[in-house]
């Protein structure tokens, strides 16, 4: 059955079965979404800019990293011409991920009218400065009507090398439907809490309006896709990816296919996919084989051999930086974000997933990690387990530090 096939989706909690079985919480699913997959940043950024340059009303911009290079100079005009045309536009971007970004290049945007904020600035000796609390979402949303979220940052490093990039690896989704108004909601709260100039709230679709649920949307929506924005903003929520994802796991009948940049699960994710093989769920995860943050990688490969000898699969990106977040379980249950599969993401920085619910989705998310797969190399465990001890003394020592990577 296609994942969006409810009888009455204006029935509280009403979902097709698929969606009561791998998501968490069914009833808070919006049908009517239209989720576009893209592939890296040649398709990522020309969709993106193509929908900033027609905004009409509002461009609001929310990332992690932003870097003065040709990728980050196009959508600076672009934002300035909006911005002179009296679209209003505002800039989120982390004072950690953006450490290299020129104060010329800000002020150019300011000069032009766009608001820019900049999250947890450096500064010591400002009350309750922490560090280690960074905003690693990518959101983009315009008009209240479009929106891009998943894991790429705005940056060269997402180019192809034939187009003078980095070749980096990831993915992110183009998303029409009710739930660009959640992820315009989760960007509003973050610009006020962190001293941006207060703006009017994002409407809620009118069937919420009615009714004060969040499990249904406009009967107008574009789309056939029932999904949900998931992010871990507030504190008591900071589990609320984790726990979807260890849910649609736990569920799993047929397949678990993981993409995920820095993957360093907890013991309950360990053991979960442990659980899915033992009954017969074919359980693969792509890692990359060189990794930008080297301590994630060592501390990780800590954990594969225990992984391999229960049945997982797991599968070495060759090629640039494989930097996607994304799973498909069953070929209904889709997530992409920002969400990395570690302590990080868990405990410190501000994530966003989508988590979606659609078999046609699905399927397509499915057939694209077959064609990813053949491209890596799997690890057995017989040539894992002869890695020098240096190596392992390494994985074990980064292991023990895991909490901060």
């Amino acid at each position: 059955m296609s994942a969006s096939a409810t009888t009455d989706p204006s029935k509280r909690g009403n979902a097709s079965p698929a969606a009561s079985r791998l998501a968490m919480w069914p009833r808070t699913l919006r049908p009517g979404n239209h989720v576009t997959v893209l592939r890296g940043g040649h398709e990522a950024f020309p969709a993106m800019l193509e929908a900033m340059a027609a905004a009409e009303k509002s461009i609001c911009l929310e990332t992690y990293i932003l870097e003065a290079d040709a990728v980050g100079e196009r959508f600076a005009d672009v934002m300035c011409a909006r911005a002179e045309a009296g679209v209003a536009v505002r800039l989120i971007y982390d004072a950690i991920g953006c450490l290299g970004l020129p104060q010329s290049y800000l002020q150019r945007l300011r000069r032009a009218g766009v608001e820019v904020l900049e999250y947890h600035p450096i500064l010591p000796w400002k009350e309750r400065f922490v560090l280690s609390r960074r905003d690693h979402r990518k959101i983009l949303v315009i008009d209240d009507e479009t929106a891009f979220t998943g894991g790429i940052n705005i940056s060269r490093h997402y180019v192809p090398e034939t187009q003078g990039g980095a070749g980096w690896h990831d993915v992110h989704c183009r998303v029409c439907g009710p739930v660009v108004l959640d992820l315009s909601r989760l960007f509003r709260r973050v610009w006020v809490r962190e001293g941006g100039t207060p703006y009017g709230s994002p409407p809620w679709p009118s069937s919420d309006r009615a009714r004060g649920e969040s499990a249904t949307a406009d009967t107008a929506a574009p789309g056939r896709s029932l999904a949900r924005v998931l992010s871990n903003r507030k504190y008591r929520k900071r589990w609320a990816i984790r726990r979807a994802y260890l849910h649609a796991i736990n569920r799993a009948e047929r397949t678990i296919s993981l993409m995920n940049a820095y993957f360093l699960p907890d013991r309950g994710i360990c053991w979960a996919l442990r659980r899915a093989v033992a009954r017969g769920v074919r359980t693969r995860v792509i890692v990359p084989e060189v990794s930008d943050v080297p301590a994630v990688a060592y501390a990780a490969q800590h954990l594969y051999g225990g992984l391999l000898r229960d049945g997982v699969e797991i599968l070495c990106w060759p090629d640039r930086m494989m930097h996607a977040k994304t799973a498909v379980i069953d070929g209904v249950w889709t997530s992409i974000g920002s969400y990395n599969l570690d302590n990080v993401s868990l405990l410190y920085n501000l994530e966003v997933a989508l988590e979606v619910l659609d078999a046609q989705l699905g399927a397509a998310v499915d057939q694209q990690f077959e064609i990813d797969a053949a491209r890596c190399r799997p690890l057995s465990i017989d040539t894992w387990e002869k890695r020098s001890k240096t190596d392992k003394a390494i994985s074990w020592v980064f292991y023990n530090l895991r909490r901060w990577l």
